[in-house]
This record gives C-alpha cells, sequence and structure tokens, in this order.
C-alpha cells in the first residue's frame, strides 16, 4: 500500500509540475479526486487489510488525499491570478480612443403605417378593437358566410392548430365578436397579424397586418362606403385621391368589390407602378351580407352597413414604391433605416 501510494504522489507531482493552465489544473484534480480516481480506488483494498492494518493504511490514504487537494487548489490560484493579471493586461483601454457609436432603435415601418392608419380612422369616428389571433373556425369563417367547401378552409390555406381552432386568416373575424356584445350604430376598426398558408414570393407572405371595418346601422349605403374610403385614402397620402370599385366576390359582403385608387405616383397618368393603368389596388369591401346580419342576431330588413379589409403592407408598398414584402420580415438595418 505504501509502495501504491509513493507511486500515486511521485505521478501527481509530474503532472501538476507540467501543468500551465487552471483548465489543466481542475483535469488533474477530477483526474485524482474523482469518483472513479486512483485514490478512490484504494479504499476497496482496505478489506484485504488485518484489523489493526485497517486504521493505518486509512489513515494513509486520507493524508494522500488531503494533501494532493491543498496541492491542487494553492496551484489552482496561483494559475488564476496569473491568468486574470494577463488578462487585464491584454485589455487595456485606450482613454483617448472616441467613443463607439451606439445605434438606437427606429421604429418599423409597419408600426408606423398602423398608427398612421388608426390615428386618421379614429379623427374619423371609428374606435379600434382587437381580436385573438388564435381564432375559432366560426368566427374565422362559418359566422362570415363561408360555405362548408370554400377553399379558404382548406388546409392549403388556413393554418389550423385543431379541427376548431387556428391561425387567423383575416381580422374580418371580429364581426361576429361585435355583433354579438353591442347594438347599432357600431362603427369599429380591428387591425393585427393574419396567417395563410401561402407561397411566399414578393408579393405574398404568410405573415401579414390588416386593418378591417365594419359600419352597421339603420340606412347604411353603398354611398357611406364609397364616401369614407375616398376621405380615408386622401387622409392617407396627403393629398386628394380619387376612387373607383370593381366588382368582386367576398362571402361576407354583398354586393363585394375591389377598391382602386388614382396612383400616388403618377396621378393617374401611368407609370411603373401603376403598371400604366392610372390605378393601385388598395383593398376589398362591400355591403355586410344580409346572412352575417342574422349570424350576429340582426334583423337585415332593419340594419344594413359596410365592410371592408386591407394590408399594411400593401399601403406602405403603394407609399413608397417597395417592391418586396419579403423586406418587411427581413430586419435589414440599412432598409429600415430609410423609414426612421
Amino acid at each position: 500500500m505504501k509502495e501504491k501510494i509513493s507511486q500515486l504522489k511521485e505521478s501527481f507531482t509530474k503532472e501538476l509540475d507540467g501543468a500551465s493552465s487552471s483548465d489543466q489544473i481542475q483535469s488533474i484534480k477530477v483526474k485524482y479526486l474523482g469518483k472513479k480516481g486512483p485514490i478512490q480506488a484504494l479504499m476497496p483494498l482496505l478489506k484485504d487489510c488485518t484489523s489493526e492494518e485497517r486504521p493505518l493504511v486509512g489513515k494513509m490514504i486520507n493524508e494522500l488525499k488531503q494533501e494532493i487537494s491543498a496541492h491542487v487548489e494553492n496551484r489552482l490560484q496561483t494559475l488564476l491570478r496569473k491568468e486574470q493579471d494577463n488578462r487585464i493586461s491584454s485589455e487595456n483601454v485606450d482613454v483617448t480612443l472616441p467613443g463607439r457609436k451606439r445605434h438606437l432603435g427606429k421604429e418599423h415601418p409597419i408600426s408606423s403605417m398602423m398608427q398612421k392608419v388608426l390615428d386618421i380612422l379614429i379623427q374619423m369616428g371609428f374606435s379600434v378593437q382587437t381580436t385573438p389571433e388564435i381564432e375559432s373556425e366560426f368566427y374565422n369563417y362559418g359566422g362570415l358566410n363561408y360555405p362548408e367547401d370554400h377553399p379558404a378552409r382548406d388546409m392549403q390555406d388556413t393554418f389550423y392548430l385543431t379541427k376548431d381552432l387556428l391561425l387567423r386568416s383575416h381580422t374580418t373575424s371580429i364581426q361576429q365578436r361585435i355583433m354579438e356584445k353591442h347594438t347599432p350604430p357600431m362603427r369599429i376598426v380591428s387591425y393585427g397579424k393574419c396567417y395563410r398558408n401561402e407561397t411566399i414570393t414578393t408579393r405574398s407572405h404568410v405573415l401579414f397586418h390588416q386593418v378591417d371595418g365594419l359600419y352597421i346601422d339603420k340606412n347604411v349605403t353603398f354611398a357611406d362606403l364609397l364616401a369614407t374610403k375616398k376621405e380615408f385614402y386622401s387622409k392617407l397620402f396627403e393629398k386628394d385621391v380619387k376612387v373607383r370599385v370593381r366588382p368582386s366576390y367576398f362571402p361576407f359582403v354583398e354586393p363585394g368589390m375591389e377598391i382602386d385608387i388614382s396612383c400616388t405616383s403618377c396621378d393617374g397618368k401611368g407609370c411603373k407602378l401603376c403598371k400604366t393603368t392610372g390605378w393601385l389596388e388598395v383593398c376589398g369591401a362591400g355591403m355586410v351580407h344580409p346572412e352575417v346580419l342574422k349570424q350576429g342576431g340582426l334583423d337585415p330588413e332593419v340594419y344594413s352597413g359596410y365592410a371592408w379589409g386591407g394590408g399594411i403592407e400593401r399601403l406602405i408598398m403603394l407609399k413608397y414604391g417597395i417592391t418586396d414584402i419579403r423586406m418587411f420580415t427581413e430586419n435589414d438595418a440599412r432598409f429600415l433605416g430609410q423609414f426612421a
């Protein structure tokens, strides 16, 4: 046993003298003092000793363990102080150097445009409401007069979480919620993120931001819708904007239409932005479908209303001539910094 302990001391001392870093010392500590180390391996040998030898051998093993532990700790502290001195020496700061410029974050163009849109609509008498991004199938589709076999319900167009829960595909999902809790007149606008399972291209994305408007009261007419949209876009683009409509289909409105405005770049003369047509498509709209009013507990013989919805990214692209919707989610500081 004395010979084994002597060999361990000699081996340990040799390795300790050759260590030049705190990491190496830590490795040596684990090697000799760890549960699977050579010192721990001596303990089972006690059973082979006589009752007279066992206390003496046990004392020798403990003294060896304490000695190795003390040497390791002393050498470790010495190397740690040395490494710290070297690190401090290498990190000297030249106080005469100019300070580093700190780049502050700026408001994202989507947030900026969203707030501008909401401010205009609030001035026009709309109240701002919100809906959950995780929506039920009824509020997103069923209550909005979507047929059971409508393509938008398919997994290819909608991100379903369960059979009845999905990521909302439009903020139009607020309509039934509002009609359930309030009685006309109601003039609200909802906004937020929307999700659609589409191929990401320069003009479409799986994530986009939308604003929806809804106005229901007695004797609401198509003329009210046109006047509202003309006023809104004129305020948004800070110039007189002409509005035209084209027939279109949306399950929740009747009649449904696409709304175009005169090109904000060429004032309707024809340019690259409007593809020489003089017009820019900005949103879908229409008069609230009678079935949607019935689903909300309102009598379509008494009440009528209009609804419209459009993308925020679309408005920014039109206002600044941006041609790729993917730029809004790439977080390129060079792109985003232009809107500061």
